[in-house]
């Protein structure tokens, strides 16, 4: 008994490893919603695109202190906190609930909360009319020039 039972296990097993694989499914095409162009893989996407996510701001309770750049937070200048873009580059927010955009510097590290994508200062969520909400899903770009700008080696340098 034990004898069948082994060879059927066995012949299973090799039937089961001579069966042909499932091809697997490619993902629908999505509209971008700009000029009615279809992406479906990250290499179509522009150059520049970042990602988009929920971003949030902060400020009062910050304004003043340090951030991660070792520059002073001020919550009325266009600036962000993002997890891996360098300090001192400049990226596009834009707002996708309202259309409304701004560009800001990165100087800071940052959201440390689950689901969000970039923090940003409180004159930055003012010009994307996100102040009321303090949540708005975002699409983010770097900008143009792809520019980094100058911070004053002040703000940064470790003072020896």
């Amino acid at each position: 008994m034990r004898g069948r039972t082994a060879l059927l296990l066995l012949g299973m097993g090799f039937f089961a490893g001579c069966a042909s694989r499932a091809a697997k499914p490619q993902p629908p095409e999505t509209s971008s919603g700009e000029g009615g162009t279809k992406v479906t893989r990250r290499e179509k996407m522009p150059r520049n695109y970042l990602g988009e996510g929920v971003a949030s701001f902060y400020g009062p309770g910050l304004h003043g202190r340090s951030t991660a750049s070792g520059e002073k937070f001020n919550q009325n200048a266009l600036t962000a906190a993002h997890r891996t873009e360098r300090f001192g580059s400049c990226v596009k927010v834009m707002n996708m609930e309202n259309g409304r955009q701004v560009e800001v510097r990165v100087n800071d590290r940052g959201p440390f909360v689950d689901g969000r994508i970039i923090d940003v200062s409180k004159a930055a969520a003012k010009q994307l009319g996100m102040l009321d909400k303090g949540l708005a899903r975002v699409r983010l770009y770097r900008c143009g020039s792809d520019r980094v700008s100058q911070v004053p080696v002040e703000f940064w340098a470790v003072p020896a």
